[in-house]
């Protein structure tokens, strides 16, 4: 197991011991005990699973806000996914900066998202399955969402604005200045 820093303030890339033959792979994608001896100490709670028929649909940027705030481990298990985090803890060394990661069936590679972060993706390849872990249940009074075109947080998208297929909701988010934010950093 290979925990990799980003520029992005306490987000990890996880890349997990892939065995490979003519046969296909194996990997372990979780083992609490390795991820615990790696500093990643988390309780998750439940697991989730997307599917994204037609490449260019894009799901975000979502977070969950305290008591119920998520962090996330997610990895795509089928297809190729450009999965991106916005830093919304005030006073983080990052706060209102974004980073974008390949997440593919691939790579193998998995995305640690905390707490007090806007998570979404776009979908690269048809038929993507994405699936991640959570340390808290959903929370419908606590669901939340960021504009995925903020221009104050310019996120480069991987393909035209225009031609990306949201839901109705993902269109609708405030911008981060107009969204009233409770994550501090050190205090999630």
């Amino acid at each position: 197991m290979k925990v990799i820093d980003t520029k992005l303030q306490d987000v990890k890339i996880i890349e997990m011991d892939v065995f490979g033959d003519h046969r296909g792979f194996f990997t372990e994608c979780y083992t609490r005990e390795k991820f615990s001896a790696a500093g990643i100490d988390i309780d998750f709670l439940q697991d989730n699973h997307s599917l994204s028929v037609e490449p260019g649909v894009l799901r975000g940027m979502h977070f969950q806000t305290n008591p119920k705030a998520q962090t996330k481990l997610v990895r795509a298990t089928t297809g190729v996914i450009y999965d991106v985090l916005v830093d919304m803890r005030l006073g983080s060394p990052t706060y209102g900066k974004w980073e974008g990661y390949i997440l593919s069936e691939y790579n193998h590679r998995q995305l640690l998202v905390p707490k007090g972060f806007a998570h979404g993706f776009v979908t690269l390849t048809p038929h993507c399955n994405v699936q991640y872990k959570v340390d808290e249940y959903y929370s419908k009074e606590n669901d939340g969402g960021i504009a995925f075109n903020d221009p104050a947080v310019s996120i480069e998208w991987p393909m035209q604005v225009d031609k990306l297929v949201l839901s109705e909701k993902d269109t609708k988010h405030p911008t981060l200045a107009e969204f009233d934010n409770p994550f501090i950093y050190g205090e999630i």
